[in-house]
């Protein structure tokens, strides 16, 4: 399933890989509400968020907390948020990506782990005020002027 808005660069899967594996089954919902992403992420054998940049990486901090196994770039805010609990992918790599959801896929001993190690995680960032932290830095970026 490709969830997620639709923009200028999104299109069909099949358009540009026909005949590959089982691209006919996959399902491009478009903007998925907050509220259905729960369902989503608790019924997902993991979250494939191959970013290019994130400014905070919201989508890996919800599957981490719905127990959801993480792939996701080694770049921008990324390893930060998922810490040790995501398997980390290079996004231009088609190999490197399709070696990780093979790993994952095929391996119910990793995918408990990296559930384990997830909602670890997520309840570590919940834990921070990152609210706070920002005011701090917009008072201290003021004070300086």
């Amino acid at each position: 399933m490709l969830a997620g808005p639709k923009d200028a660069d999104a299109q069909d899967p099949g358009h540009e890989l026909p005949g590959l594996g089982r691209v006919g089954e996959v399902i491009v919902t478009g903007f998925v509400p907050d509220e259905d992403l729960v369902p989503l992420y608790n019924g997902a054998l993991a979250l494939c968020f191959p970013s290019l940049y994130e400014g905070f990486g919201r989508p890996v901090l919800e599957a981490m907390q719905s127990g959801t196994p993480v792939l996701t770039s080694r770049v921008s805010s990324l390893p930060e948020i998922g810490g040790e609990a995501a398997i980390y992918v290079n996004p231009y790599d088609c190999d490197d990506l399709t070696e990780a959801l093979l790993r994952v896929a095929l391996d119910p001993k990793l995918r408990a782990e990296m559930r384990e190690k997830g909602l670890a995680q997520a309840q570590r960032l919940n834990q921070t005020d990152y609210g706070q932290q920002l005011v701090q830095v917009y008072e201290a970026v003021a004070e300086a002027n």
